[in-house]
């Protein structure tokens, strides 16, 4: 894949440095050629100073050519235009936008941008750990109407099956870790005390699910 990342920050910094780590092609564009400096020696990608939404800049970094462009600069406003351009002019297939106004999120995704806020991620991270403390919050799809969680099967739950603790369309568990090895489960598994079950479950159903595992 080939990778551009528009902000030099920590974030993008990192972003960058576990993208050449998995074998990517990566680009790294910041307005202020000192903050490239961030980027390890190691670095084997293009560093280029100039603005994300400068359309020579963004040609200059191979923009016709790239799968992905994540725009993670410190600014949402410049954020978004960095990936509206990327999204509706070059027709990048992947354009992900950092914000730190939640409630322009919506407003964001319904344009067709895919965005990360850093507020809300990390209020409702902390939420989770908070109240769900049975559960280990692996992932959330879509708006987080749905989360894959982990959790561990105690003793008064060993001997029952998948279909027993399987609530259609709220609660369905799709791997078990035993021993250390992993297996995707029958409805009939039966549960073993230790087991490790992951679970996906719908917002709505969480506490159904913690009250199970009580």
């Amino acid at each position: 894949m080939r990778a551009i990342i528009v902000g030099c920050g920590r974030v993008g910094s990192l972003l960058t440095q576990l993208l050449e780590q998995d074998g990517h092609q990566v680009v790294m564009i910041d307005k202020d050629p000192a903050a490239l400096d961030r980027l390890p020696p190691s670095f084997r990608g293009q560093r280029i100073a100039g603005v994300g939404f400068d359309r020579d800049v963004l040609r200059a970094a191979g923009i016709e050519r790239a799968d992905a462009l994540a725009a993670v600069t410190s600014g949402d406003n410049s954020n978004f235009i960095i990936a509206s351009v990327a999204h509706d002019t070059y027709r990048v297939p992947i354009v992900i936008a950092r914000i730190y106004d939640p409630k322009r999120e919506q407003i964001y995704r319904r344009l067709g941008i895919r965005t990360i806020s850093s507020t809300t991620w990390g209020a409702h991270r902390i939420k989770r750990l908070i109240v769900r403390a049975k559960l280990q919050v692996q992932d959330e799809v879509g708006n987080g109407e749905v989360e894959l969680v982990e959790a561990r099967i105690a003793a008064h739950l060993a001997g029952r099956t998948i279909r027993e603790i399987s609530l259609t369309g709220e609660l369905m568990p799709y791997a078990i870790v035993r021993a250390g090895r992993a297996f995707i489960p029958m409805a009939g598994t039966i549960l073993e005390e230790g087991d490790i079950v992951h679970i996906s479950v719908d917002r709505g159903a969480v506490e159904k699910l913690e009250t199970m595992l009580r």
